[in-house]
């Protein structure tokens, strides 16, 4: 099956996969180059993910969110990451963490990763802006199971479209009372 025909999700696996047989990551062995590939991709995903963070913003927290970016960063066991975070009230009211979206790539990491809040390690595989898009369906799917997990420490009233008015869109034509 040609590289093109593959879904996206499954050549990041696959990209993931033989970084860890061959100890590379794009191609690049020394840890400088896998850096300057981390950058790169945090450049390219930066886009993409704050799309995912307004989406959930203006329909689930009726744009009373906060999105926050933090750059890129070096970390104590110098590794690398960045991270793009959406709180609101309700979520902070209720003194559970906000949804995020986090680019890692640990001192002793071969490869980076993405994760979430409350979901953990996916491979981050971005080389190209095709690669960044590509993610779009695996951001969203990390920030939605992660104000999941948010709901379930909390109380679903942390989300404000559910709260906001009984006869939301997606009651199916229920008149509000």
């Amino acid at each position: 099956m040609p590289e093109s025909a593959i879904p996206a999700y499954i050549t990041s696996l696959i990209r993931h996969f033989e970084d860890l047989r061959d100890g590379t990551h794009g191609g690049s062995t020394a840890r400088k180059d896998k850096e300057a590939h981390f950058e790169k991709a945090v450049q390219l995903l930066a886009p993409i993910a704050r799309r995912v963070l307004n989406e959930m913003n203006t329909n689930l927290l009726l744009d009373t969110g906060q999105l926050t970016e933090s750059g890129l960063r070096r970390t104590p066991d110098g590794g690398m990451n960045a991270s793009w975070a959406l709180s609101w009230p309700e979520q902070r009211a209720a003194g559970v963490e906000p949804i995020v979206l986090h680019a890692y790539f640990g001192g002793g990491f071969h490869h980076p990763h993405l994760r979430g809040t409350t979901v953990h390690d996916w491979p981050l595989n971005v080389f190209s802006g095709e690669d960044a898009a590509a993610q779009l369906s695996i951001l969203q799917a990390i920030a939605s199971s992660d104000l999941h997990n948010l709901v379930y420490l909390s109380d679903y009233r942390i989300v404000p479209v559910v709260t906001a008015n009984r006869a939301s869109p997606l009651n199916h034509g229920a008149k509000a009372t």
